[in-house]
């Protein structure tokens, strides 16, 4: 399947995200970034994708998309992370030069499913995420949104304002468990003297060792405090004034820049890729348990028809070479189902391997409908009603052994395994409750039998 083969070249594309901007040879950025681009379109255009598949995930293949985009573009996405309070939302206006995200505490809710509304702007190839603070939300959906915002960014900047809170540190390390690049900037750095500063900067980054580094613990000014101003004219009259100075970003928005330039395109590659490599599991999941799904109801169609032809047979003997004629056909359908097709031939040898292991594991139960089997045949089938129920029962139970075993078989790419075919039908048997599939079946049996009659 086309699906399996992109997981694999993705695998070999993707390495862990380096925590050190100079580790990746820039070399290798053009290239990487190019195979990962054609691995996202070869996702995007898997023809052995279902339709229904395709819409259950509409919402992820368009990321995908954006993110293709955003590779052909050359672009960096940048969440900035924290609490309201710390102005996250005024150190991307300050980074950006202009006022794109809006300030106040009354920003960054979130919608009502629960998803994290988030803005975008962009300035020279970087593009800004701001996101909803941290402080407005519970502790499982702070969690969520880190996770969230770790999937759509390449690097994230989580903004505080002095010491970290417990909380804070706890979503760092969220963070920092999805692998994305972490900066901390501390704002506001204008409310403290030199020395203050640069004892509070060894301090955070004493805190944060092993998920932050050193050099991307950086000091910012997004809205440095007025200051206070006296003009005094020549007649020596005092007017009292205030001053707004500029933000103070230099040295973030510098770290930022050569993050972009130095391995922007491998960063975006990474996450783009890691991305589709999630999507391909999901994907994976998804038709597997369509397949899944087909394949149950087209082993209870078998069970059914293999139940009553058992019980309505009344020839000795003639009813087990039916059935099994008919467990035969049901695996080459299985087959179809999983994308494997078997020949006739080779699914009589299926169906005989699995007989096999099942005979030596449940010899009592084969003998039993050997003896409801001749009983029908030596009463001419006046006993029919009596022992056809059973039997037939024994029959659909024995159809549902052979689908499951069957199935084993075709999700492992036709092959038991390392433990081989005895150990999997004993899994197989063990894992099914049988007397609650022989109950179901003498009474579905039943069913069709008085239908029959009447």
């Amino acid at each position: 399947m086309a699906i399996d083969s992109l997981w694999q070249r993705l695998r070999g594309l993707l390495r862990p995200t380096p925590r050190d901007p100079e580790a990746v040879p820039h070399a290798r950025t053009s290239s990487g970034s190019s195979r990962v681009a054609d691995s996202l379109r070869s996702l995007l255009d898997d023809p052995t994708i279902p339709a229904a598949v395709r819409s259950e995930l509409a919402t992820d293949f368009a990321r995908i998309e954006s993110m293709l985009a955003k590779l052909e573009r050359g672009e960096l996405h940048i969440a900035v992370f924290g609490r309201v309070s710390a102005g996250k939302s005024a150190l991307g206006n300050a980074l950006l030069g202009r006022p794109a995200f809006p300030v106040g505490v009354l920003h960054g809710t979130t919608t009502e499913a629960g998803q994290a509304t988030l803005d975008e702007a962009q300035h020279d190839g970087l593009v800004l995420i701001d996101t909803p603070g941290i402080n407005e939300l519970d502790g499982e959906a702070r969690e969520r949104l880190a996770f969230d915002v770790a999937e759509i960014a390449d690097l994230v900047v989580f903004v505080c304002d002095g010491d970290l809170t417990r909380q804070e540190l706890d979503a760092l390390k969220t963070l920092a468990a999805t692998q994305r690049p972490l900066l901390l900037a501390l704002n506001k750095a204008d409310r403290y003297g030199a020395d203050e500063l640069t004892a509070l900067l060894d301090h955070l980054r004493q805190r944060v060792a092993g998920l932050v580094r050193p050099d991307d613990v950086l000091a910012a000014a997004a809205l440095p405090a007025a200051q206070r101003l006296i003009d005094v004219d020549a007649r020596g009259n005092e007017t009292v004034g205030e001053r707004s100075p500029p933000p103070d970003v230099a040295a973030l928005r510098e770290r930022l820049l050569a993050i972009a330039a130095r391995e922007g395109k491998t960063l975006s590659a990474i996450n783009a890729g890691l991305y589709a490599g999630r999507l391909t599991d999901q994907v994976s999941a998804r038709i597997a348990q369509t397949r899944q799904q087909v394949a149950t109801r087209l082993i209870r169609h078998y069970c059914l028809a293999k139940g009553v032809a058992v019980a309505l047979n009344p020839i000795p003997v003639a009813d087990l070479l039916a059935a099994a004629g008919l467990d035969a056909a049901m695996v080459v359908q299985l087959s179809r189902v999983y994308g494997l097709p078997l020949t006739r031939a080779e699914s009589g040898r299926l169906v005989a391997v699995i007989s096999a292991q099942l005979a030596a594991l449940m010899g009592a139960i084969w003998g039993m409908q050997l003896v409801a089997s001749a009983l029908k045949g030596m009463s001419a089938g006046l006993s029919v009603f009596v022992t056809a129920a059973a039997q037939g029962a024994l029959g659909w139970y024995a159809t549902v052994l052979i689908g499951r075993a069957a199935e084993r078989y075709l999700v492992g790419g036709k092959s038991w395994g390392d433990a081989g075919a005895k150990r999997a039908v004993a899994d197989i048997v063990a894992s099914l409750d049988r007397d609650s599939i022989l109950r179901e079946a003498r009474g579905e049996i039943l069913k069709r039998l008085k239908s029959r009659r009447g």
